[in-house]
């Protein structure tokens, strides 16, 4: 059953990306972001509660509560700029970003974890890097660069690096806290943050004004995650990490796939070679 639970994991999370682009069209992106993590937030506080790690709040301490915020705050900047690269990019070329987070991720854990690196880890980076810049790679026809420029690639990489000081700074504060509780305390973070800055840029008049449709597409996106959430974690309690890691990396696969089918997003194939590069290095850098 927990291979079924971590392919379940992988296809959650692969279609959020896809459901949360249904819901941006003409959803202002930070509107959305703070709606959906409504709905993230009760998944991660049910995940608490399912483990019962919520009667160990009163014993972490202030410092791992301080990097825990830091955490969260650093998630919740990553979801914006992730969900506004979606908004205004295509799929295809937003998501290899934000997964390449795992290269910077890596580099910062080398200089303040001081976490070696082997050479098949250096070379899983080398072609998850090569692999991003092949799918992004600017084609004559693409109409999309025309259209918004270059404005998407930038949020894309902030996107990525906001993720990898969530990933630090989430290894930092998470020890000594059960995992399922720190994801909840930084969804929260998360929430507020999200909802100050709905208020701070004077979007809460656009609240109103999201189609019935979109909303639900929107909520739908925080299922998916909190979903993609609840299959890993069974997952990984009934199975090995070694197999069920990969599995769920592998979402970028079912992003891509369901980009085709409902969007009609293509890929060249530089950019067909760029995923498998992405793919293979990915799977080489959580099995070896």
């Amino acid at each position: 059953m927990w291979v079924l639970f971590a392919i379940g994991s992988s296809f959650f999370a692969g279609i959020t990306a896809i459901l949360a682009k249904c819901g941006i069209r003409k959803t202002d992106s930070a509107v959305a972001t703070a709606i959906r993590t409504i709905v993230v937030l009760i998944f991660a506080w049910l995940m608490a509660f399912i483990t019962n790690s919520c009667g160990n709040i009163t014993q972490i301490s202030r410092e791992t509560l301080l990097f825990l915020v830091l955490s969260g705050l650093a998630t919740g900047a990553s979801w914006l700029c992730y969900f506004h690269a979606l908004q205004i990019g295509d799929i295809n070329k937003v998501v290899p970003i934000d997964k390449s987070s795992t290269v910077l991720t890596i580099l910062l854990a080398l200089i303040f974890l001081n976490e070696g690196i082997t050479l098949l880890k250096a070379v899983s980076v080398v072609m998850i890097g090569v692999g991003t810049l092949l799918m992004i790679s600017k084609k004559e026809s693409d109409d999309s660069d025309r259209k918004s420029g270059k404005i998407w690639l930038i949020y894309a990489v902030l996107s990525a690096v906001f993720a990898s000081l969530t990933a630090i700074l989430g290894k930092i504060g998470i020890s000594g806290v059960d995992s399922n509780l720190g994801t909840a305390i930084r969804t929260s973070v998360v929430l507020v943050m999200a909802w100050i800055m709905v208020f701070v840029t004077g979007k809460q008049s656009k609240i109103r004004e999201v189609p019935g449709k979109e909303l639900v597409f929107i909520c739908l996106s925080g299922l998916a995650t909190g979903a993609s959430w609840l299959c890993y974690y069974r997952a990984l309690q009934e199975g090995p990490a070694s197999v069920v890691v990969p599995i769920d990396k592998l979402s970028i696969l079912v992003t891509i796939a369901f980009s085709w089918i409902v969007f009609h997003e293509k890929i060249s194939r530089k950019a067909a070679a760029g995923l498998a590069l992405i793919t293979v290095g990915t799977l080489m850098m959580v099995v070896f």
